[in-house]
């Protein structure tokens, strides 16, 4: 079927296996790790701050003139570099959100000038919007799977990507759907810049198959373009 609104699937088959969670790799701990530092050390100068200027303690007044400017001083570098460390953060976010917003915005046309890989990747970041974990796996051996997608109930499916500007024919669905069979996932997804015939359409119909043309991808990037990005 035509899905012409969602990346959803229906009508999911049980899943034979299912493989382990990809692990938290060395960028995603390191980006982490600087998160947390960040909020501890935002989390510590506020409590001094809260401390001092609640508490007023006596000990302070009691200090040596060099140290108690030193303190003054080093609370002075500290609200200024967290002040422009969380604004930038601030606009960095808001320029991504920007960026990823004009990037769901594509036509046809930008969408077929994008090269193979990149379009996978602005595929995936729509399955990533409706909440799908997604694995980019086009590579040489992986059986024209292009994304393996796990939706919040565990159910496993795959993804093609077909950059093309001629017609979808029946072969490539038939081809898809073996390659389902093959993976034992729940669903397959063909999403492509160009039309798919009549004759593709009618064989997918009672198969765990949903194709998405260029028309309708644009449709749906629109679509998630208007709800908030996650």
């Amino acid at each position: 079927m035509i899905s012409r609104y969602y990346l959803d699937g229906a009508d999911d088959q049980p899943i034979s296996h299912r493989k382990k969670a990809t692990p938290v790799n060395g960028g995603q701990r390191t980006y982490l790790s600087g998160w947390l530092i960040l909020i501890l050390f935002s989390f510590v100068y506020l409590f001094w701050q809260a401390y001092r200027w609640g508490s007023q303690p006596v000990w302070l007044t009691h200090l040596p003139t060099a140290v108690y400017e030193t303190i003054s001083l080093i609370e002075m570098a500290a609200a200024i570099t967290l002040l422009f460390v969380w604004a930038g953060l601030f606009w960095q976010n808001r320029l991504h959100l920007k960026n990823r917003r004009s990037y769901l915005t594509m036509n046809k046309e930008q969408l077929y000038a994008l090269d193979p890989k990149s379009f996978e990747h602005y595929v995936a970041g729509l399955f990533r919007q409706k909440g799908y974990k997604v694995t980019v796996r086009g590579r040489s051996g992986d059986h024209g799977v292009d994304l393996e997608l796990t939706s919040a109930n565990g159910k496993r499916a795959i993804v093609q990507c077909k950059r093309y500007r001629d017609t979808v024919g029946e072969k490539i669905v038939r081809d898809l759907f073996g390659t389902l069979l093959h993976e034992r996932a729940s669903r397959a997804f063909l999403v492509t810049t160009a039309d798919i015939s009549e004759a593709a359409i009618e064989w997918s119909h009672g198969k765990p198959i949903t194709l998405i043309n260029g028309d309708t991808l644009v449709e749906i990037s629109s679509s998630l373009s208007k709800q908030p990005i996650n």
